[in-house]
């Protein structure tokens, strides 16, 4: 069989002939005992065993790893170790237990180069073996000792002269494998979803997220977070969003998250997604970002206060996704009572929701924000414009014409500017509409572009 396609299951039905490898010294007597007690055994007797005599059995796993190369017998000893740590995650404790100091339970993990930087399991070309290997890591890592640094062994310092695997060189390893499953995946279905699974647990480490940073990791992300509809598909967007939401502790990534397309991403999943878990983690990382630089900005021009409170009203049966919706939607009203009125206006324009808001007639905001106008190359007359051209809401147009007019009216240079920008185009194609609000205000519009403010003001009277 494709070793891609191998299972757990069918590796442990496999018999490995323990006995042989006492013979060749690959393994002790007292290796050979532990064995037959364990192998082939229920569930509930190997759970016993590992209760009363765990290290011991990691010793041995750890000692095959390093010592036997032949395939078959070490996906059958990933496979033993997956099962156990599937069955109870605590038990990658076993790996850093005070029993196990003078044992380098990460050396089989990585190739004998003269940095250990390359992970060797990670690195023979069988995925069986490497998403094993990477599953194994990533708990084992994740149980170390927090304060473990340097040159390391479970957990205890050793010698600088002992050849010794470091943390650091295991998540190195670790970082490097994953980003590369993220850009070309070992295997067509599972590479990507193992990758970001890793990762959802390596990230809560933050010299993994500094890592992953450098490697320029959160790009590779990004491609991730959409709408899904598969189970499968559920499972890797809330993975990733998972991911996301680790860095948003991060004050490195969130520079990262500001500068890419992750805010627009996650809007439009926590939008469309009927799954819990995916909605609550998604809005546990605008809740990180909401007081973040300019987030909290883009939260309400991407209309996130109108779709928390949708959310608000879905029968969610998380008391703590409730919670979270709650503080955000205090949190956004928050923001928004900050943002000025250009503010306000600007968000009313990038939404293209227009409306006789009380600022559009307030010869005040003019005069105060009319230099605001010039920011970004004229940004704001250009999506005005752009609304004349696409929208169909009548009451939209209508704003559109009178800003536009409004802005002449307060602009110096308003008539130049505008005409350069072929408004007055647009705002013609609006005079037969059959809306009495638009064409009204087109023709100010067109008064003004042609005749200037002040005369256009005295017809208009």
């Amino acid at each position: 069989m494709d070793q891609a396609e191998l299972t757990t299951e069918q590796v442990l039905r496999r018999d490995i002939p323990w006995e042989s490898y006492m013979t060749t010294k690959l393994i002790s007597g007292t290796g050979l005992q532990l064995l037959r007690r364990y192998d082939k055994k229920p569930e509930s007797y190997k759970a016993q065993l590992l209760e009363d005599d765990g290290p011991a059995y990691v010793r041995v796993f750890v000692g095959i790893l390093r010592d036997i190369f032949k395939e078959e017998t070490v996906e059958y000893v990933l496979a033993l170790i997956g099962e156990m740590l599937t069955a109870n995650q605590k038990r990658a404790r076993l790996f850093h237990d005070k029993s196990l100091a003078n044992e380098d339970t990460y050396e089989p993990f990585l190739t004998e180069s003269i940095d250990y930087s390359v992970l060797r399991l990670l690195s023979k070309g069988n995925w069986f073996i490497e998403e094993k290997s990477c599953e194994i890591l990533a708990l084992i890592v994740s149980a170390r000792p927090k304060n473990q640094g340097g040159a390391v062994s479970n957990g205890e310092v050793v010698s600088s002269k002992s050849k010794v695997t470091s943390i650091d060189d295991v998540l190195k390893g670790l970082v490097e494998w994953l980003c590369v499953q993220l850009k070309k995946p070992s295997h067509p279905n599972r590479g990507i979803p193992a990758a970001i699974s890793c990762l959802a647990t390596l990230l809560k480490e933050p010299i993994v997220r500094s890592s992953f940073i450098r490697a320029d990791g959160v790009k590779l992300l990004i491609p991730f977070i959409s709408p899904a509809s598969t189970q499968q598909s559920i499972q890797l967007l809330y993975e990733t969003c998972l991911c996301i939401w680790l860095l948003s502790y991060y004050e490195p990534a969130i520079e990262y998250l500001a500068t890419s397309r992750t805010l627009p991403r996650l809007i439009e999943v926590v939008k469309s997604s009927t799954k819990e878990k995916v909605v609550r983690v998604v809005v546990l990382t605008f809740r990180n970002l909401l007081h973040k630089g300019t987030f909290g900005a883009q939260m309400v021009d991407l209309g996130l206060p109108q779709i928390v409170q949708s959310l608000k009203t879905q029968a969610w049966s998380d008391e703590d996704l409730l919670e979270s919706l709650n503080q955000l939607d205090e949190g956004l009203k928050d923001n928004i009572k900050k943002l000025s009125s250009f503010d306000k206006y600007k968000q009313e324009v990038f939404l293209g929701h227009l409306d006789w808001s009380p600022m559009h007639k307030d010869p005040m905001f003019w005069r105060e924000n009319i230099t605001n106008f010039e920011e970004n190359d004229f940004q704001i007359l250009r999506v005005l414009i752009t609304i004349l051209d696409t929208s169909s809401d009548p009451r939209a147009l209508a704003v559109a014409c009178f800003d536009l007019s409004q802005f002449v009216q307060h602009h110096p240079a308003g008539r130049v500017i505008l005409t350069d920008l072929k408004a007055k185009e647009r705002a013609m194609k609006l005079m037969n509409h059959e809306n009495a609000e638009v064409t009204k205000n087109a023709l100010l519009c067109i008064q003004r572009l042609f005749l200037g403010a002040k005369y256009a003001s005295f017809l208009q009277a």
